[in-house]
């Protein structure tokens, strides 16, 4: 298939009109969608939103504004940090035990994940941009990269009401 200039033009006037990369292949016959998008690019034509992503917007905008009365909008950040955590979660958070920190002493330094092997738990303790962040270090549980306290508070046993 040639590009020929009246082609070409007639893909240049569809594209600012509006029309569809399927649509402009259809009328133009002969060629693919991707062929009519791959020459669009080639000829620096202005690219456009995708179709999908302004409906999910138009509608997003919709639902926030029309739908949703001003009783049901979100709370303001600060009273959301202020409200405390329901009961529920409070006693669930508080069942596992804490992790081991008498692992830390000892000859490997267990401040990289490269200095661990697989043996060992990788658990991370701290922020890795500040000082004193390390991983646990403790003999990992078999099959598993943490040690028992880790894995508790890493793996959530499925209860046998929520199957």
């Amino acid at each position: 298939m040639d590009w020929t200039e009246e082609r070409i033009a007639e893909l240049k006037r569809l594209w600012s009109e509006g029309f569809s990369a399927s649509q402009i292949a259809e009328r133009l016959g002969g060629i693919t969608r991707n062929a009519v998008i791959g020459k669009a690019h080639r000829l620096h034509l202005p690219s456009r939103p995708s179709p999908i992503q302004r409906q999910m917007g138009e509608r997003r905008q919709r639902t926030r504004t029309a739908v949703r009365p001003a009783a049901m909008r979100a709370a303001p950040v600060e009273a959301v940090r202020a409200a405390p955590p329901p009961p529920a979660v409070v006693a669930k958070a508080a069942a596992p035990s804490p992790a081991p920190k008498s692992f830390r002493s000892g000859p490997i330094d267990y401040s990289s994940a490269l200095t661990l092997s697989d043996r060992h738990c990788h658990w991370p303790i701290g922020h890795p941009n500040e000082p004193g962040f390390h991983f646990c270090g403790a003999p990992a549980a078999p099959g598993r990269p943490y040690c028992s306290a880790h894995c508790q508070l890493a793996y959530r046993k499925t209860d046998d009401a929520a199957a």
